[in-house]
């Protein structure tokens, strides 16, 4: 089977587990790619002796494959190895800092089903690659240029296993929660998707004082986000009325990203979380430049209540990367998505679910209110979220219909001060219609239109 001509996605690899690229042959090369990038970026590691490129992973049964073809590629390259088993993305990136190794990679496919699978990097200080690195492994792995420089013998790495990963981690989280307050009083329902937050988060609220009540914590290798987690958040919202409980956090696979719910049963989102976050942070001076960095698909009301505060926002492309780039551009420490990605540079280099969480737990105990009292910060305008699972990903200018319809609907919202955007998922074969206005019965009416057009293009 031929390779594409690009391997790196918008976050990582990623794709069906043993179907290209996402194959034992192609992790390998990936890994010898990788490690020879990082080897020659400096000159000298980090720590003692060889270079050394920490390998965690999610729960997801392909996880062994990937996680052994890496590690042989990296070794090959006279590169060691260091396993550190399941663990949450964020915490691969704070292990990779940890223990001044000289890059990290973490394998998972995040929130997509157990099917699929991924492989990201990050650099020795914890962040995510950039462009051009990600084409330097790309052009070692398409060119077969890695095959005539691998070293022999006494060169080749060696593999070791932390044992403390997980440990370092927890300590690492707690820390980010002022040691001044605790959780005592406190009953947190976890929703852990049977993903890699499966021990941390538990330990984590456990041990600063709370009450946690745990579901979807036995991962099996094929159970990660299936009808549970960040992508099933009406599951947790259930289980905080049933459980009589004050919040709710439910992580996806990897636990990059958090969704909560208040005491009353009801979600919230990453706007939500953003708003509270920023609206406090602004409070207490500790907004760096009074600026919060979202997304296009941010609610307009979290622009409008964060400018009544005195501050402003600043909005990017989807995807957690290109809010780190802006936040890393104009040196900014609270950005995130809808989805409930949120980076806090001032505790993490990458989206934590877990220290999310931790920050909005903070202000629950400062301010001594209920998360359903602080959610109320802002007003939401009316907004409608569709996705659509396509068969292929045609240019949406070049859908008959498709692009009348948007218009037609952009000069109807408009006039509300509403808006229409239509984009497909970086990470799964979906288009995302979102419209956003005054009147929700005209959002569904221009929904239903719009979707059906575009599921007889490309459903």
């Amino acid at each position: 089977m031929s390779r594409p001509k690009k391997i790196f996605g918008t976050d990582g690899v990623r794709g069906t587990a043993n179907v290209e690229p996402i194959t034992a042959g192609t992790a390998l090369q990936l890994g010898q790619a990788a490690a020879y990038v990082f080897k020659n970026l400096e000159s000298e590691s980090r720590g003692r002796g060889k270079h050394k490129i920490v390998i965690g992973k999610d729960t997801r049964l392909s996880g062994y494959m990937l996680e052994n073809a890496l590690s042989s590629g990296v070794l090959s390259m006279g590169v060691d190895v260091l396993f550190i088993g399941p663990l949450p993305t964020p915490g691969v990136a704070y292990v990779t800092r940890s223990l001044r190794a000289d890059a990290g990679i973490v394998i998972t496919a995040s929130h997509n089903p157990y099917d699929d699978n991924g492989i990201k990097f990050f650099h020795a200080d914890g962040y995510k690659l950039d462009d051009e690195i990600e084409s330097r492994i790309e052009m070692l792995v398409f060119s077969g240029e890695i095959e005539k420089i691998r070293p022999t013998a006494r060169e080749i790495g060696k593999a070791v296993r932390i044992d403390d990963a997980l440990g370092r981690y927890i300590e690492f989280a707690k820390s980010t929660f002022p040691r001044q307050l605790t959780l005592d009083g406190l009953r947190i329902v976890v929703d852990c998707a049977h993903g890699a937050a499966y021990k941390s988060t538990p330990c984590v609220l456990r041990e600063l004082g709370a009450q946690v009540i745990v579901y979807a914590n036995q991962p099996d290798g094929s159970n990660i986000n299936k009808d549970c987690g960040a992508m099933h958040p009406e599951h947790l919202c259930r289980l905080v009325r049933e459980h009589h409980a004050h919040l709710g956090l439910a992580h996806d696979g990897d636990a990059d990203r958090a969704l909560l719910c208040d005491e009353n049963g009801a979600l919230i989102d990453g706007d939500d979380i953003l708003a509270i976050i920023g609206l406090e942070s602004l409070a207490t001076g500790t907004l760096t430049r009074k600026t919060v960095v979202t997304t296009v698909m941010a609610n307009a009301g979290l622009d409008a209540a964060i400018e009544a505060a005195g501050g402003k926002t600043v909005r990017t492309a989807v995807g957690d990367q290109n809010v780190l780039a802006a936040m890393l551009q104009q040196d900014l420490n609270v950005g995130g998505e809808q989805s409930g990605h949120i980076i806090m540079r001032d505790f993490s280099t990458t989206g934590d679910g877990l220290i999310a969480a931790l920050q909005i737990l903070r202000v629950m105990k400062t301010r001594n209110k209920p998360l359903s009292e602080l959610a109320r910060c802002w007003t939401r305008s009316p907004q409608l979220l569709t996705n659509i699972v396509v068969r292929e990903k045609k240019p949406l200018e070049q859908l008959e219909g498709v692009a009348q319809l948007v218009a037609e609907a952009e000069a109807c919202l408009k006039a509300q001060g509403g808006r229409v955007l239509l984009r497909y998922s970086g990470t799964e074969p979906k288009v995302r219609l979102l419209l956003e206005g005054r009147d929700p019965s005209v959002l569904e009416q221009w929904s239903l239109k719009i979707s059906q057009r575009l599921k007889e293009e490309l459903g």
